[in-house]
């Protein structure tokens, strides 16, 4: 099945969170805000399964980028504006600032993380490839890195740029989980240790 970015984008929106999340959020002004993770790619998955597009998603991930103020109080203010625009859906929605991950994901998880330079670049560490999706909000565009080929057939992969075996097995099996029909390339030695820029797992992998 071929798979374009208007289709992918469309098949979201069948979800009625989606479609509310991406009608409510952008008169937030959310700097670099996008809808990302789970409850885009599932979709796809949900409609090969014969399942609707949100069965099995855990939350909706929303990822913005502000620079201007790492302080956690600046970042719960937005959460607070974001869950009381959205508390009527029902729905965990989590939202994070990119910009701030690098201050506690070491303490949190135990491994370094470097600071990012933008909310996309988040989207990129997700620890499978064709996972790396996600909408602007501004615009409703559509961001994928890699191959939506790889999504339609439901082919795993680890990202070259989180050549982290352990984190990419142990997800890609949650998602077999649900998804039966999934199938994961093993990563290869040569993908786990020739990629640059690994510094450890996504802090909200979907």
């Amino acid at each position: 099945m071929q798979l374009t970015p208007d289709d992918l984008i469309a098949q979201a929106m069948q979800d009625p969170v989606n479609a509310a999340l991406a009608s409510r959020l952008p008169g937030l002004g959310l700097p670099q805000g996008h809808l990302t993770a789970g409850c885009l790619f599932q979709s796809i998955w949900n409609r090969t399964a014969g399942r609707p597009p949100g069965w099995g998603v855990k939350d909706y991930d929303v990822f913005y980028f502000d620079d201007s103020d790492l302080s956690w109080e600046a970042e719960d203010a937005v959460i607070r504006r974001v869950n009381d625009t959205v508390a009527d859906l029902g729905a965990k929605v989590e939202v994070k600032n990119q910009a701030r991950v690098h201050l506690w994901y070491a303490q949190r998880f135990d491994a370094h993380y470097p600071r990012l330079v933008s909310a996309r670049d988040g989207i990129d560490r997700y620890p499978i490839a064709c996972t790396r999706v996600g909408i602007d909000l501004a615009d409703g565009s559509l961001y994928a890195p890699d191959r939506l080929e790889d999504l339609a057939a439901g082919i795993l992969r680890m990202n070259p740029l989180l050549p982290v075996p352990a984190l990419f097995l142990k997800k890609a099996a949650d998602y077999r989980a649900r998804w039966p029909w999934l199938s994961i390339e093993p990563p290869t030695t040569a993908t786990a240790d020739g990629a640059d820029g690994a510094d450890g797992a996504s802090a909200s992998a979907p």
